[in-house]
């Protein structure tokens, strides 16, 4: 799996939708990453941080689409006010928990990640979700 991932920091889908293309490049706040599968892992995160099942949220509509999705695998997605909510009011304790339990999770079905990319990956997430909280901004995830 060779995947490239950014969330990012957008004032309104329509900003965050104008990154499909190109990513979000310089103009917007932004943390890279790969190798994982960013749509699943959101919603692993929001059951593991506030609970529900992982099927109720897809059918739901979770991660909401902004754009893309189309033959050539980019696409553009929100971070749930819910799962943004928890990320940002989450003890660091909490979000090593969370981290640990998703790496357990990824290994069970046989996708590896190092837990401590995984706590990584969840703390500078909450951190910049509570950035752009204070911002009255929103938090997207761009993947190519």
């Amino acid at each position: 799996m060779s995947i490239i991932v950014k969330f990012f920091v957008a004032p309104d889908d329509t900003s965050a939708a104008e990154t499909l293309r190109a990513g979000p490049g310089r103009a917007f706040e932004s943390l890279s990453f790969g190798n994982f599968d960013p749509e699943e892992a959101v919603v692993e995160w929001e059951c593991l941080l506030v609970g529900g099942s992982f099927e109720e949220l897809v059918e739901a509509g979770e991660p909401r689409v902004i754009a893309g999705q189309d033959s050539d695998g980019r696409i553009v997605f929100a971070i749930s006010p819910r799962l943004s909510a928890a990320l940002a009011d989450a003890e660091r304790s909490q979000l090593s928990d969370v981290a640990a339990s998703w790496a357990q999770l990824r290994a069970e079905d046989g996708d590896a990640i190092d837990a401590e990319i995984a706590d990584a990956i969840v703390n500078d997430l909450a951190a910049l979700v509570s950035g752009a909280r204070r911002q009255s901004r929103s938090v997207y995830c761009w993947v190519a």
